[in-house]
C-alpha cells in the first residue's frame, strides 16, 4: 500500500522553501511555461497547487490542494473532486500524481470534470538509471518500482497526503506495460506525448529541499545546454517528465 511509504514534508514546509529559493522559482517558471504551451484555451484546474505559482502564468485557473493554505481556491482530494461534470478545459498537476494513492481514481475524476477535447498535463519525477541513483541517495520520497500504479482502492482515509512513491509516473507512462494498461483502462484518453526534462538544473537546484548547488543565474544557461543534450542523455539521466493527455 502506498500509505506505507512515508514522506514527512508538509505544505507549509514547501511554501517556506518556495519563498526562500529564487533558484527554485526560476526553474519552475521554465516548467510552467512549458505546461501552458500544452494547455487548450479555457478554464483550468490545478491540483496540488498550494506550493507553487502557476496561477500567475495561466488565466482562469482554480487552484486546489489537499491542505488549506494561502492562495487556494478549493481544498479537495484529487480522487474526489468537488466539481460538476465537464467543468474544465485543463487539469494540471505538478509533482502530485506520485502522491496519489489510487491513480485510476484520479484519472476517472479528471475525465469526469474535463470537457471533451480537454487536457491533463502532468509534471512528474521520472526514474532513469542516473535519477534513480541520485534521488535514492538524496531525496526523502522513496522509489518503489514494484508498486501497482493501477490500484483502484479502496483508499485509506487516514493516509498522510504527503506519502509518496516517485516511481508511479514512470511505471504508468514510461514503461510499455504501463502504457498499454493505461490505454486499455482509459480508452477515452489519448496520450499525446511524454517529454523528458531536466538533466542538471533540477538536481543541482535541490528541488524543494533547503539546499541548492547553483545560483539562479545558472538556470537559463543550464537549460539551454539541456535542450541540446536531452535527445542523447535524457533516457539515461533525465529527472523529470512532462505528460500531455487529451480527452477524446
Amino acid at each position: 500500500m502506498l500509505s506505507d511509504i512515508k514522506h514527512g514534508q508538509n505544505l507549509s514546509n514547501r511554501n517556506n522553501i518556495w519563498k526562500k529559493k529564487p533558484v527554485l522559482r526560476e526553474l519552475y517558471k521554465h516548467y510552467y511555461k512549458k505546461i501552458i504551451n500544452y494547455t487548450v484555451a479555457g478554464k483550468t484546474l490545478e491540483i496540488g497547487g498550494g506550493s507553487g505559482d502557476l496561477k500567475n502564468f495561466c488565466e482562469e485557473t482554480i487552484v486546489s490542494d489537499i491542505q488549506l493554505t494561502h492562495g487556494l481556491d478549493v481544498v479537495s482530494d484529487a480522487q474526489f473532486l468537488p466539481f460538476a461534470n465537464s467543468t474544465f478545459d485543463n487539469v494540471i498537476l505538478c509533482d502530485v500524481l506520485h502522491h496519489i494513492e489510487s491513480p485510476p481514481m484520479f484519472f476517472d475524476e479528471a475525465k469526469r470534470v474535463l470537457k471533451s477535447g480537454g487536457r491533463i498535463v502532468l509534471l512528474e519525477p521520472v526514474i532513469t538509471p542516473i535519477s534513480h541513483l541520485v534521488l535514492g541517495l538524496t531525496h526523502p520520497e522513496p522509489i518503489y518500482m514494484k508498486y501497482d500504479p493501477f490500484y483502484k482502492g479502496p483508499v485509506n482515509p487516514k493516509k498522510n497526503p504527503f506519502d509518496a512513491n516517485q516511481a508511479i509516473p514512470t511505471l504508468i507512462f514510461c514503461r510499455k506495460k504501463g502504457l498499454k494498461r493505461f490505454s486499455i483502462e482509459n480508452p477515452d484518453l489519448n496520450i499525446i506525448s511524454c517529454k523528458l526534462l531536466s538533466l542538471f538544473a533540477y538536481p543541482l537546484s535541490g528541488g524543494f529541499r533547503e539546499w541548492n548547488l547553483i545560483p539562479k543565474s545558472f538556470i537559463k544557461p543550464l537549460l539551454r545546454v539541456e535542450s541540446v543534450l536531452m535527445p542523447i542523455l535524457g533516457p539515461i539521466m533525465a529527472f523529470r517528465v512532462l505528460i500531455i493527455i487529451e480527452k477524446n
